[in-house]
């Protein structure tokens, strides 16, 4: 999950690889702003297999944030 993460945001956001750790916050270390998440969002809704909430990433800070909450929805759509 984190490499198609870390994928994504080098393709779409031109981020260094380097850059991209699962402590990285998107707002202090990768600059990604509140346009960007909403880019990230629609980028990461194919791997979710679901519509996402943006709702689902409001407390988001850093990469392991995303990656948890993608898990937990992932989790969600297969219990229903």
């Amino acid at each position: 999950m984190f490499d198609r993460l870390s994928a994504i945001l080098q393709e779409t956001f031109d981020i260094d690889a380097a850059r991209i750790k699962p402590e990285s916050r998107l707002y202090e270390d990768l600059d990604i702003d509140s346009i960007d998440a909403v880019d990230l969002i629609v980028k990461l809704k194919p791997i979710a297999g679901k519509r996402l909430q943006p709702d689902a990433f409001k407390s988001v800070r850093t990469l392991q944030d995303v990656v948890d909450a993608l898990h937990g929805l992932m989790n969600d759509a297969s219990a229903a």
